[in-house]
């Protein structure tokens, strides 16, 4: 048993309303400057649509993550010898377009305007070439789009559905949508890792965070094409690649990352995992549909005597495996099985899990009214205006049974809660639908208060990073990195440097 310490996430689905906040957050703190103007480190989709970059998803276009070959994970992109083929010409990059061409405002055209009977106008100039052009796309181009058959009929999750599901996501009764927000997953098993030929990218041995050393990259862009979920990006300016960094700095001192604490509907929650690194092979090596469950196997159990022994051994110290004994993301993946990975199927194990979203129900309309009428208990589970397969090949790499227990166990909450507030449904009927999911009411009351009413103690668990631990096997004089956090270099980077 080999136990290392993960910093993983869980965004809750159910709670988010788009309001971007999170995005503006880290676009003003890490990406606000020349070469980042279409990054965006965190964004957030409309689903079922296209996304960001357009059609991200689509590993037949870009190339990204694992696939199996002869029983073993190997690099969808080709293995070393392709990738060195490819290093000056890599014919699975996202273009510009796939992205969008960043602009701002000739504002001076506002400013200066003469006197007249028209309102002036202040017309985009791109950001790349300081030329007027005209604004075709954005990063969050299709936003509130669900039923548009420009972008979501182009959905890649789509094709899990039949042909009869395509045409009945479309009528207008049935229009639903639903915000997907996305930050680098900082996996386990991280594809821009094992692909960057610099070894310029690597995980932190104390918490699990990706990163780039900007001193050693040299603008391969091997990493952009490995990452399925495209979040590395390449700075034109610079020469280099640059990624979320999952607010390290803030990390170090406490903090949670800017999108996290910024963020309105309360969705975000960070904690510590603790997983066993010699099953990550094995957790590889499973069918698409066992890939979630082989996922949570890894991660271990912060109270079992025999693991907390094994994680000192390995220098996770008795504060950090209390703040895994506290993690909120242990309870929503492992003790709770609510939240699932994004598109499993990668493979690269990420460490952001999403619980899946009540969606509203189908109904029909009769004399007027919206009959929503539920015959069965767990009905408006069944009868959702998004088909369950397309949940599945999002968060479970289609395993059904996966998605369906949570929305259920989450409906069945609701119904207990109701039953207490309103008093509209009987004891007989929340027990029943609780005992269909295997919870307990007092588990069902612990998740609504994780869900509903956490502190920012609660949402965020931050164990402690012990940086001089780390900067010790670097430098001997450790004096000099006292009071500092670990921002790195601070000379910007230049090409060819």
């Amino acid at each position: 048993m080999d136990v290392r310490l993960q910093i993983s996430m869980v965004f809750h689905l159910d709670k988010c309303i788009g309001c971007h906040t999170c995005s503006i957050a880290c676009k003003n703190v890490w990406t606000d400057r020349k070469g980042a103007e279409y990054m965006w480190w965190n964004n957030v989709e409309t689903k079922p649509g296209t996304g960001y970059p357009t059609a991200w998803e689509d590993q037949n276009k870009y190339k990204g993550g694992w696939e199996q070959q002869n029983g073993q994970p190997d690099l969808k992109m080709g293995g070393r010898v392709l990738r060195v083929l490819n290093i000056f010409h890599n014919p699975y990059l996202p273009k510009l377009d796939d992205y969008y061409e960043p602009w701002t405002y000739k504002y001076e055209d506002l400013f200066n305007a003469p006197e007249g009977a028209d309102q002036p106008t202040a017309r985009p100039i791109s950001m790349v070439t300081g030329k007027y052009m005209n604004v075709e796309a954005g990063p969050n181009w299709d936003d509130d789009l669900g039923g548009s058959p420009i972008y979501a009929a182009n959905d890649p999750n789509l094709e899990a559905l039949t042909e009869e599901q395509r045409a009945e996501l479309f009528e207008i009764e049935r229009l639903v949508f639903f915000y997907l927000p996305r930050i680098c997953n900082h996996c386990l098993n991280a594809a821009c890792v094992a692909a960057c030929p610099s070894g310029a990218i690597y995980k932190r041995g104390e918490d699990g965070i990706v990163l780039i050393n900007q001193e050693v990259c040299r603008g391969w862009r091997m990493c952009v094409t490995a990452c399925p979920y495209k979040k590395t990006f390449y700075n034109w300016s610079t020469g280099k690649s640059e990624k979320c960094i999952l607010c390290f700095p803030r990390l170090e001192t406490g903090q949670a990352p800017a999108c996290f604490h910024s963020c309105v509907g309360r969705i975000r929650y960070l904690g510590a995992l603790l997983y066993d690194a010699d099953r990550l092979l094995d957790a590889m090596k499973v069918p698409d549909d066992k890939l979630v469950e082989a996922q949570r196997d890894l991660i271990l159990d912060p109270f079992d005597r025999e693991v907390i022994a094994e994680a000192m051994k390995n220098g996770i110290d008795e504060r950090a495996i209390e703040a895994a004994q506290r993690s909120p993301v242990y309870k929503y993946v492992k003790e709770w099985n609510l939240a699932l990975p994004l598109h499993a199927e990668f493979r690269t194990l990420p460490m952001l899990f999403y619980v899946p979203p009540l969606l509203p129900v189908m109904a029909k309309s009769d004399d007027g009214l919206y009959d929503t009428a539920n015959k069965e208990l767990f009905s408006p589970i069944e009868q959702a205006r998004l088909p369950m397969e397309y949940m599945a090949r999002l968060f479970s790499g289609g395993n059904v049974d996966l998605v369906r227990y949570a929305l259920k166990k989450q409906y069945a909450i609701r119904l207990f809660k109701r039953m207490e507030t309103v008093g509209d449904i009987d004891h007989a009927t929340v027990k029943r639908a609780l005992e269909q999911v295997n919870t307990s009411e007092e588990e069902a009351e612990q998740v609504y208060r994780l869900t509903s009413l956490p502190t920012m103690d609660e949402r965020y668990v931050i164990p402690p990073s012990h940086r001089e631990e780390a900067m010790q096997m670097l430098n001997d004089d450790t004096w000099a990195e006292k009071g500092e956090v670990g921002l790195g270099f601070r000379e910007l980077p230049v090409r060819g440097a």
